[in-house]
């Protein structure tokens, strides 16, 4: 009895220390900064609404532009220039914060490692990074743009021009939660993680962005 009640104290103390490494984010279907200081910060970013704007030129043969634009030259959200830059994002779709080999533990105590799991939210998604794409804004006149595409005129010899896009690799950490952690260091300004809007389990088609600021 002694050795199953210090197996457990154990575990606890694993597993709260395993989620102060990746701790949840207080809504899902969100993509937030996480910072690798002494306790991982989690700093939400700000949410918009974008509107879909294209303009034409001379009819189109002027050329013509198409894209995202949402209120503000700068976000509220500001984080400072670093080597690197990681962000997680969840469903909700689990909140298991056991590792395999502490689900093994307790199998091995005769416990269910379910008892430490919550089911929520939705699930489904197995790769972040096909529906979360992260691009450099334009700030201007009170707004900020995504540039989707922008085409020149009939002699522009079919130059086409978008906004900036950043890769970044996807970790998965447990079913429904993931790290993303961008590929190359970014460079001062505005930016935003587009993602398809989704709502009550379901999408609804919409975009929904996420911005933030380098410093």
């Amino acid at each position: 009895m002694k050795y199953l009640m210090l197996t457990i104290l154990l575990l606890c103390v694993s597993i709260y220390l395993y989620a102060q490494k990746y701790p949840e984010p207080e809504f899902n279907n969100e993509v937030v900064y996480l910072k690798k200081d002494s306790i991982h910060t989690l700093l939400r970013l700000e949410k918009e609404s974008p509107k879909m704007e294209s303009k034409t030129k001379g009819a189109g043969f002027g050329g013509y532009e198409m894209g995202y634009i949402f209120d503000g030259e700068k976000s509220t959200i500001r984080i400072q220039k670093a080597p690197g830059y990681s962000f997680v994002f969840s469903t909700g779709a689990s909140v298991k914060t056991a590792s395999p080999q502490q689900d093994s533990i307790m199998r091995a105590n005769g416990m269910d490692p379910a008892m430490m799991d919550g089911m929520s939210g939705m699930g489904g998604m197995n790769d972040p990074a096909n529906t979360i794409t992260l691009y450099k804004a334009e700030s201007a006149k009170g707004k900020r743009k995504i540039l989707m595409q922008k085409a020149g005129g009939a002699f522009s010899m079919g130059k086409n021009k978008s906004s900036d896009k950043f890769t970044f690799s996807v970790k998965k950490i447990r079913e429904g939660y993931w790290e993303l952690v961008i590929d190359k260091p970014l460079t001062r300004g505005e930016y935003a993680f587009s993602m398809i809007n989704i709502g009550a389990g379901a999408m609804d088609g919409s975009t929904v962005l996420f911005s933030f600021g380098v410093d």
